[in-house]
């Protein structure tokens, strides 16, 4: 049986062109020994920009958000003119640094979002405005025993639903499984806000 090399050594060819080539078309010929040169990953802010996350029109947040890092993948550009080393994820061959043009992707960035699984907000605060004295709210969120327990109490003799209802609407008391209510992404959705390396301080409000 005739075996054609030739055919294999395209098909290997055109692997490795689409694997491997620069599909953005960087001009990539900068000073690779300049020591003002960094990876872009590591520009400073305003030398770059971040897509915003796609929005799912089911969830209304973003798509993609990974359930334990609370994250999602968006790309980053660098301004024009910028020059920096791209990410090796891109597969750009090249030593050198490349120069881009403000459209082009330089990086992948991680930017928090809110993983949500089913739950509605919305459903959540009416089940326990009007029939939360019976726990359904309770049981809709994932705490049975605490649904049972008001079933059989009458939302402890309607305290428990009063207390509820204000939990819920404030976003304390959040789904069992720690995901996040589905609400509008403009919604009334509440940010809990903490300081980490990212927070800046202005000496002057201190």
């Amino acid at each position: 049986m005739h075996f054609d090399n030739t055919a294999v050594c395209i098909k290997i060819v055109l692997f490795c062109l689409i694997t491997f080539c620069n599909c953005q078309n960087l001009k990539c010929d900068g000073n690779s020994s300049d020591p003002d040169v960094r990876q872009c990953a590591d520009l400073l802010m305003g030398q770059y920009r971040c897509d915003e996350p796609e929005i799912d029109s089911v969830t209304q947040q973003a798509r993609g958000c990974k359930a334990k890092t609370r994250t999602v993948t968006v790309s980053c550009k660098p301004a024009p003119g910028i020059i920096c080393y791209p990410d090796k994820s891109l597969r750009v061959v090249s030593v050198k640094p490349c120069e881009f043009d403000g459209e082009q992707i330089g990086f992948y960035q991680e930017k928090p979002c809110k993983w949500t699984n089913g739950y509605n907000f919305e459903t959540a605060l009416l089940l326990s405005v009007f029939l939360g004295m019976f726990g359904i709210d309770r049981f809709y969120l994932g705490y049975p025993a605490i649904g049972l327990l008001k079933f059989s109490t009458l939302g402890f003799f309607f305290l428990g639903q009063l207390i509820d209802v204000l939990l819920i609407a404030t976003q304390t008391v959040m789904p069992s499984d720690g995901s996040d209510y589905i609400i509008d992404y403009y919604g009334a959705g509440l940010i809990k806000l903490t300081m980490n390396n990212e927070t800046i301080i202005k000496l002057d409000d201190l």
